[in-house]
């Protein structure tokens, strides 16, 4: 059971998050989609035109805090937005879905959200470097292994 004290401090972050109180009407938002367990709206520091951000109706953190149930209805929300955006079979839409966990990670706002970004040239939308490590694959099997040990009974 969770201490007074994180029990407290739940309630105050929940309080005071910023997309909890966008989800209530507190604070205004430029609503693209929402249901039941899902809320998105126009980023207001977008990388690119039509910049989203695909959120839970629930306070948590990290993806992994999120109940499958609210997981299982963002995921369409985000396809829906991509088509709203412009996304066609020909592939002349080209974008990005960025979630991050934690501060270390970018995670700016403490509260679980999706990011989608349209990439229409090099200049706009999400920009990444990807400085790649060469590949140990004494290393990688080993990370194989214990993963799979710590995914039994997980799936």
């Amino acid at each position: 059971m969770a201490s007074h004290s994180s029990a407290i401090k739940t309630i105050t972050s929940i309080m005071s998050c910023l997309f909890c109180r966008i989800i209530k009407g507190e604070i205004p938002s430029f609503k693209i989609y929402e249901t039941s367990k899902v809320y998105a709206f126009l980023d207001v520091n977008p990388l690119a035109e039509g910049h989203t951000l695909v959120i839970p109706k629930i306070h948590a953190a990290k993806l992994h805090e999120v109940p499958d149930d609210y997981l299982a209805d963002i995921l369409p929300a985000t396809r829906k937005i991509a088509l709203a955006l412009g996304a066609t079979p020909d592939d002349a839409f080209q974008y990005n879905i960025l979630q991050n966990n934690g501060t270390l990670a970018h995670q700016v706002v403490q509260h679980v959200h999706f990011h989608v970004i349209p990439k229409p040239n090099d200049a706009e939308g999400l920009g990444i470097s990807w400085p790649g490590k060469p590949t140990d694959f004494g290393a990688l099997k080993k990370t194989h292994e214990t993963l799979l040990k710590k995914m039994e009974g997980k799936l």
